[in-house]
């Protein structure tokens, strides 16, 4: 009974959607796809999942259930950063990283705007029907969120969750992420030349359908 009660057969099982892969949920989570292959097996095995045009929860109460665990364990082990970029994915409502997050993940994480670990906050866009459930959301992690910054002073942690409410939200996946599209992304980073001029040279050597005037040299 206790063999797949593990943390990483936990993360499976919150971010599984039905008809995902097994590449895709280890996208999801951040994690190799040969260990979440294995996770998946030993939870086939179990009766927790099956293989129905792609994976399916046997009972979606398991989702529930282990969702009010993990935010019991938040309350004696806050969310880390890294930790708190796979959260949304156990929601269970659209989104997709916006703003400096959009940036970072369509340069795969290879840009990453200054950002201190004390302060760090998230961009994401969500519904305007779901602002609310988002809210929720987060405070059952005492992560705290705003349509706009807070400054680091107002806040118990160091992370926060800026959310952007949008009419529609068309995500891309990129690395198992939902980003708002390129264009968006190259159109916000052009805004922001200043922060996003090395930024916009990465994108451009990354992508052939970017067409971008940065020209960046670091010193």
């Amino acid at each position: 009974m206790y063999e797949v009660c593990g943390e990483k057969e936990l993360k499976v099982i919150l971010a599984l959607d039905p008809g995902d892969s097994i590449s895709g949920v280890a996208r999801k989570i951040d994690e190799n796809r040969e260990t979440i292959r294995r996770v998946v097996n030993r939870l086939e095995e179990a009766g927790y999942v099956a293989y129905d045009d792609g994976l399916q929860l046997v009972d979606q109460t398991l989702r529930d259930v282990g969702l009010e665990f993990l935010t019991v364990v938040a309350d004696i082990s806050p969310p880390s950063i890294s930790e708190a970029y796979v959260l949304p994915q156990f929601a269970g409502m659209e989104y997709a990283y916006t703003g400096i997050d959009a940036v970072y993940v369509w340069t795969r994480g290879g840009y990453q705007v200054a950002r201190d670990p004390e302060d760090y906050p998230l961009f994401i866009a969500v519904h305007e029907s779901d602002f609310d459930a988002w809210t929720a959301f987060f405070d059952r992690f005492e992560i705290p969120t705003a349509e706009e910054r807070l400054p680091a002073a107002d806040l118990d942690g160091a992370i926060q969750v800026v959310l952007e409410p949008e009419a529609q939200i068309e995500a891309e996946m990129v690395d198992g992420r939902p980003v708002i599209s390129l264009q968006e992304t190259i159109a916000f980073a052009n805004e922001h030349y200043a922060h996003f001029q090395s930024a916009l040279d990465m994108l451009g050597r990354m992508y052939d359908s970017v067409d971008t005037d940065a020209n960046y040299r670091p010193n």
